[in-house]
Order: structure tokens, then C-alpha cells, then sequence
């Protein structure tokens, strides 16, 4: 009879702990939710107060939008955003590689040579999106949008690097008339641009939707969302125009040119995990071989290869991630080997200044500081 009541014992203290357990799995579940949800709330507020400004966001605003925007690639990427120093197929997702193997076969080559071409201009986009706090990534939209061509025009009509219809272009402070047509300048055309894809994200939370929405309007995104019964790029896509499908294809492929293919012709397309990819710096190029210098400023990588006769893929190998943080407004910890850090700090403050000069003279720079406010406009559907 004790041995039976000590069982009985122990089956109600085995039975309590797993009612507690899942009770606080299913508790814990709820407030993960309940987070995500008072968190998007709170972005969707940060972003209306950002459109409704004629100012550029406080430091502490950007930081809480970059919080916020960054989880909109969860499709995209495993970890939300793409890490140069790993492999690029551990990262994304595994939907993406097969997606965009024919666009790289057509225009590989095209994008690499773009892509030695155009620094300067990418470091200019950067700066202007981490000022609003957007990811780097959207970036490459002007890519597939106008090849980065400031009097780039569809037979639409878009026009710009941004190709914005007219009406577009001045719900967000642009002027276009007879006389003068904002598309085409970097600057303010690049601020509105941004405005705009945080609009787009508000509506959306998710850059890939936003891609889609870009392109074709976000009615067409809410459609194909109303018809699949998901919220996921991967899930609803063949309910999207095949343009717009098709724009989110080309995105991924750019990026994945722009930041990990190096040399495309001995790429194997078959699978982008056994594509050539950037050799990353060896254990040793962080630990002695190499020194470090602690920078900041609007340096360039192309600039300083040349001042120091490096080869540009061997400075990017030892410092992965060099042109974001410099055109982000961070610090950078600089590895080169000895003698060509000699070299740098000799010359640091002439290949900065010749840096900054290549910059201002490579974009159509305006200093105005306050925009337009936000019109109502109507969306593409």
C-alpha cells in the first residue's frame, strides 16, 4: 500500500511540473508576441513621426528604426542581415539560390564590372540610408531600378537612379516640372527614396514585399497576400505580376554579386554555394602578420588601394566590411600589412582629403538639410 501511495505521489509532482512547463512555454509565447506586436506599434510610430518631419531623424530615432527595419529580411536572410566574413550560403535562404541562377547567367558580368565602377555612389546611397535607418541592402534597388543612371527613363515615365513616377516624386517633396526635375538629383532623389521605402515597410514588414510593392504597386502585394493566405515572400510570389516577381529576383542576384561574387566567370551557376566567393583573411592576417589602425572619416576602399598600390580584393579580404562602416559614420579597426600602414599613415590626411573630393565631385550634392513635407499620394495598383 506505501509503495502504491508513493507512486501516486509521483505521478501527480511529474504531471504538476509538466502543466508548469507548459504553462509558462505557452506564457512565454504570449509575451514574445505581445513584444512583437508593441514593437512594431512603436515603429509604425517612429516612421509616421520620420514622414511627417521636414527634418532628418535624431540620432536615437535612427537607431530605434534600424532596430525595427532590420527584421524585415527574415526571409531573406537567416540572421537578418548578410555578414561578409561568412560563407554566403550559410546566410541566405535557401529558396533564393536556384531563384536567381539564370538572372546572374545574363547579367553577371555586367553587375561585377558596375560594381568596380560605382563605390563612390554606393557609399553615397549608404550614408543617405543610414540616416533614416534603413539596411545597406536596399541600396542595390537603384541597381535593378536605373542601373544607377541619375537621367535614367522608362517608357512609363519613372525617371531618376529611384525611377519615381511624377506623382510619386512629389508626394515626397520632389519638384518635376518644365524647369527642374528632382529625380535626377542623387541627393534629394535618394532622401525621398528612402521616405518612400519606409512607408512601404510600415504597410508591408518585409523588404522582399517592399521590392515587389517598388515595382508594382502595393495593392498587387496585398492581392497576392489576400489569395495565398501568407504574409511570406516565397509563399505568395506566383500570385505577383512576374515583373514585380521577377524585380525581387533581380535584387537578390545583385546582391549577391555585389557582396560575395568575385570573380564571375569561373562562378559555377549551378548552385551559388559552390561559386567562387572572396578567399576570407586566414586566422593569422588578424593576429600579428598585419597591424591595426583605428579609423574614421569618409575614406574609400578603391582610394586608398590606389594610394597604397594594393590590389582592391586584398584589401577588401582583410578588411570585409570597410566602405559601410565608413560611410555609416563608425569607427573601423584598418588591418594592412606593415609596410603598407606605413605607408597610410604617412599619407592618411591627403587620402582622406582626396577621398572626400572624389566623393563631392561624383554625386550632385545639395546641403539642404529640411525637406518638403509628405503629400497624400496615390499608390500604383
Amino acid at each position: 500500500m506505501r509503495n502504491i501511495l508513493f507512486i501516486f505521489f509521483c505521478l501527480i509532482v511529474i504531471n504538476y511540473n509538466s502543466v508548469a512547463k507548459s504553462f509558462a512555454y505557452n506564457n512565454s509565447l504570449q509575451v514574445s508576441s505581445v513584444d512583437t506586436i508593441v514593437k512594431s506599434l512603436e515603429t509604425d510610430r517612429a516612421i509616421d513621426e520620420v514622414l511627417k518631419s521636414r527634418e532628418l531623424p535624431k540620432k536615437e530615432k535612427i537607431e530605434y528604426l534600424s532596430q525595427g527595419t532590420k527584421y524585415g529580411f527574415k526571409n531573406l536572410f537567416k540572421n537578418y542581415s548578410y555578414n561578409p566574413s561568412m560563407p554566403y550560403s550559410s546566410q541566405v535562404n535557401p529558396h533564393a539560390e536556384g531563384y536567381m541562377n539564370d538572372y546572374l547567367q545574363a547579367h553577371g558580368s555586367y553587375l561585377q564590372k558596375l560594381k568596380s565602377t560605382s563605390v563612390l555612389k554606393f557609399n553615397f546611397i549608404d550614408n543617405i540610408l543610414a540616416q533614416y535607418g534603413l539596411p545597406k541592402e536596399l541600396k542595390y534597388l537603384a541597381v535593378i531600378e536605373s542601373n544607377l543612371k541619375a537621367t535614367a527613363t522608362s517608357w512609363v515615365g519613372a525617371r531618376g537612379p529611384w525611377q519615381f513616377m511624377s506623382y510619386t516624386a512629389e508626394g515626397y517633396g520632389l519638384r518635376v516640372n518644365s524647369f527642374v526635375d528632382d529625380r535626377t538629383d542623387y541627393y534629394k532623389s535618394t532622401h525621398a527614396a528612402a521616405r518612400y521605402l519606409l512607408s512601404l515597410y510600415k504597410d508591408l514588414k518585409d523588404w522582399l514585399l517592399v521590392i515587389a510593392a517598388y515595382n508594382g504597386g502595393p495593392g498587387r502585394v496585398h492581392t497576392a497576400m489576400r489569395k495565398s493566405g501568407s504574409r511570406n515572400f516565397w509563399a505568395l510570389q506566383n500570385y505577383l505580376p512576374t515583373e514585380s516577381k521577377n524585380h525581387v529576383k533581380k535584387f537578390i542576384a545583385t546582391h549577391y554579386i555585389m557582396e560575395a561574387g568575385n570573380n564571375l566567370s569561373n562562378m559555377d551557376y549551378s548552385g551559388l554555394n559552390t561559386g567562387n566567393k572572396i578567399k576570407p583573411a586566414a586566422a593569422e592576417d588578424f593576429t600579428g602578420t598585419n597591424e591595426v589602425l583605428k579609423l574614421s572619416g569618409k575614406y574609400n576602399s578603391v582610394i586608398i588601394a590606389k594610394n597604397l598600390s594594393m590590389d582592391i580584393t586584398e584589401f577588401n579580404r582583410l578588411n570585409p566590411g570597410f566602405d559601410m562602416a565608413m560611410s555609416s559614420g563608425e569607427t573601423f579597426d584598418l588591418r594592412l600589412p606593415p609596410e603598407k600602414m606605413n605607408v597610410f599613415v604617412t599619407n592618411k590626411y591627403s587620402i582622406l582629403s582626396e577621398c572626400v573630393h572624389v566623393l563631392l565631385n561624383t554625386v550632385n550634392v545639395d546641403n539642404k538639410m529640411a525637406y518638403p513635407g509628405t503629400k497624400k499620394i496615390k499608390k500604383k495598383n
